[in-house]
């Protein structure tokens, strides 16, 4: 599947590349640099079987889906990139619109996938799904969206928006971990079962918060899919089985917005119990089983 002109020199990322081998090392993939859409990309993959396509949030990165890709490795073959800006892959020269991460994602499905995947995406990156799914039909096998922004305007609650622009204002160790403490319902539970895993995890994400990538990049993509809602008339066009995976406790797009869609829609719901807005990391093993009945695979 690689080839020569897949592999490129290292150097579009946008965080430190010592730490980001720290995230890394125990993880059951392997990575490498794709130039997708005129962005030098970086992606995780792993497993073999049928393809699942893994798009992570705002502010994010590939390995946050580490909590779940070493299960899912043993059934499927996991594709997990760093979405442009973001982690390790890079900003074109042009406008990071619709229209090229549209492109970008379609390259990337044709690149590392031998047939449609499945495509999970978590909030932002499941507005990325979403409307890849309205309008690239052919392209995709299922369609899953975990705590998705697209579905709704959005309103978060000043609790948790507070925090967050905090962050993005000063990165810290402390405003970071003001802001963490909403996105989980139990923030020190969750650190304290990663344990040493933690530090090269929260060390990344601030390296990355503090890069002008990150405000250029959240400037460029929380306009286009984080704040105004998807047409129903695109969502409507959605013709793959899609499913919907929500934290009963999410404080950036409520669990009253997951419900609502599935009325409107006939999507399944699976609530994750004890999570927020991200239950793959937060509950992985609940969020793991619903994703795998989402995939068919139980």
């Amino acid at each position: 599947m690689t080839s020569q002109n897949d592999v490129e020199k290292r150097g579009g990322g946008s965080a430190d590349h010592n730490t980001r081998e720290r995230v890394l090392a125990e993880l059951p993939v392997t990575e490498r640099r794709l130039q997708l859409a005129d962005i030098s990309s970086a992606v995780l993959e792993g497993g073999d079987g049928p393809p699942v396509l893994l798009l992570h949030g705002p502010g994010e990165f590939a390995a946050l889906w580490g909590r779940v890709i070493p299960d899912l490795v043993t059934t499927h073959r996991v594709i997990a990139p760093d979405l442009p800006g973001h982690g390790a892959t890079g900003l074109p020269d042009g406008p990071l619109d619709h229209d090229r991460v549209r492109t970008w994602l379609s390259e990337l499905i044709e690149r590392t996938c031998v047939s449609p995947p499945a495509l999970v995406g978590h909030l932002l990156g499941g507005a990325i799904a979403a409307r890849f799914a309205s309008e690239r039909l052919d392209q995709l096998s299922r369609l899953v969206l975990v705590d998705s922004f697209g579905l709704s305007w959005n309103r978060t609650s000043p609790r948790f928006a507070l925090p967050m622009l905090a962050y993005i204002a000063r990165p810290t160790e402390h405003t970071r971990d003001r802001f963490l403490a909403q996105c989980f319902v139990h923030f020190d539970g969750v650190r304290g079962q990663l344990g040493e895993r933690f530090e090269p995890i929260g060390e990344y994400a601030l390296e990355w918060a503090r890069t002008k990538t990150a405000k250029t990049v959240l400037r460029s993509l929380m306009p286009v899919y984080g704040i105004r809602p998807i047409p129903r008339e695109a969502l409507m066009r959605i013709a793959v089985p899609t499913t919907l995976i929500w934290g009963r406790h999410d404080l950036q797009t409520r669990l009253s917005v997951a419900e609502a869609a599935s009325a409107r829609y006939g999507w399944p719901l699976h609530v994750i119990e004890g999570a927020r807005d991200d239950p793959f990391f937060e509950q992985p093993e609940a969020a793991l089983q619903a994703l795998r009945t989402s995939l068919g695979d139980s």
